[in-house]
C-alpha cells in the first residue's frame, strides 16, 4: 500500500512538472510566433513597396545550382565579362575546381587571369581609385548579390538595359535606374529602346521616359550576336553561378541533410521505446 502511494504521489508531481514545462512553452512558442509574424508582415509590406516603386515584371530565372554544365559556364561567363569591375571575394578559386568538377590545369588556363596560386580568392583587377574616378563609385562584391537581391532580380536586371543617351554610360536599367553600370554585355544582346507611357497635365503631354511606373515595353535597336533564347541562357548561366557563390556549400548541406533526417527518424524510434519502457512501470 505505501508502495503504490508514493508511486502515485510520484506521478502527480511529475504531472505538475509537465504541466507547467506545457504552459511556459505555450507562452514561448506564443511570443516566437507572434515575432515571427510581425517579421513576415515587414518582408511582405516591404516587397509590396518595392514592386510599387518600379512596375517592372520580374521574370523567373528558373535556374538550377545541381546542374554543373550550367555552373562552368557560369564561371566562364563570369570572368570574361564581369571580373574585370567585380569579384567574389568569399569564393577560392579551388572551390571552383573542386565543386565544378574542373581539373586544377582548366581554372589556372580559362579562370584565372589576375590570381597566381588556386587557393585565392576570387577578386577583381581594378583597384579602388580608378573605379571610383570611372564610375563614381566602386563596382560592389558579387558574392551575395543573389542572396540579398534575389536570383529573379539579378536575371531582370540583366536583361533590362536600354538605350538612354542622357545617361554617361549611354544606358540606363529599369531595374536600377540611373545605375553607372555599362551595358557590359551589349553585344551580346544588343540595343534596346523603353518605351514608357506619356501623360497630361494642365493640357500637356508629359513625357515619363526613364520612369520605370511608367514602362510599357522594350524595342530592339538592333540585334546582338546572340539571339534571344540564347542571351536569355547566357544570362541564366551567370546567375546560376552567382547563386551558387552566395551558398557554395548548398548541395553538399542538401546531401547531408537528408543523412541527418534519416538519423532523426531512427533515433526518435528509439527514444519512443525507451519511453515505453521507462513509464511501463508508472502506469
Amino acid at each position: 500500500m505505501l508502495v503504490g502511494s508514493r508511486k502515485a504521489l510520484y506521478q502527480i508531481d511529475l504531472n505538475k512538472i509537465m504541466f507547467k514545462l506545457f504552459i511556459k512553452f505555450c507562452v514561448k512558442d506564443l511570443q516566437i510566433k507572434s515575432v515571427m509574424f510581425s517579421v513576415i508582415l515587414c518582408l511582405f509590406y516591404s516587397t509590396s513597396i518595392f514592386a510599387a516603386s518600379a512596375n517592372t515584371i520580374i521574370q523567373t530565372a528558373e535556374n538550377d545550382v545541381a546542374n554543373i554544365a550550367s555552373l562552368q559556364r557560369g564561371a566562364r561567363n563570369f570572368v570574361n565579362y564581369c571580373m574585370a569591375c567585380h569579384s567574389i571575394k568569399y569564393v577560392r578559386f579551388n572551390k571552383l575546381q573542386e565543386a565544378l568538377e574542373l581539373t586544377e590545369d582548366q581554372v589556372k588556363n580559362n579562370l584565372m587571369f589576375a590570381a597566381d596560386k588556386i587557393d585565392e580568392n576570387i577578386t577583381n583587377a581594378m583597384s579602388i581609385n580608378d573605379a571610383e574616378k570611372w564610375f563614381g563609385q566602386a563596382p560592389p562584391d558579387l558574392s551575395l548579390i543573389s542572396r540579398s537581391r534575389g536570383t529573379d532580380w539579378v536575371y531582370t536586371f540583366l536583361k533590362s538595359f536600354y538605350r538612354d543617351d542622357r545617361s554617361s554610360s549611354g544606358v540606363n536599367n529599369l531595374m536600377l535606374p540611373n545605375t553607372s553600370m555599362p551595358h557590359v554585355l551589349w553585344e551580346l544582346q544588343g540595343l534596346q529602346n523603353a518605351k514608357f507611357a506619356s501623360t497630361i497635365r494642365d493640357e500637356k503631354i508629359i513625357n515619363n521616359f526613364a520612369n520605370p511606373d511608367e514602362f510599357q515595353k522594350f524595342e530592339f535597336e538592333y540585334s546582338g550576336t546572340l539571339t534571344p533564347s540564347e542571351y536569355d541562357q547566357f544570362v541564366v548561366d551567370i546567375v546560376n553561378f552567382l547563386d551558387w557563390a552566395g551558398t557554395p556549400e548548398r548541395l553538399e548541406r542538401q546531401s547531408l541533410g537528408i543523412w541527418v533526417i534519416l538519423f532523426l527518424f531512427v533515433f526518435l524510434m528509439f527514444a519512443y521505446l525507451l519511453k515505453i519502457e521507462i513509464w511501463k512501470d508508472l502506469d
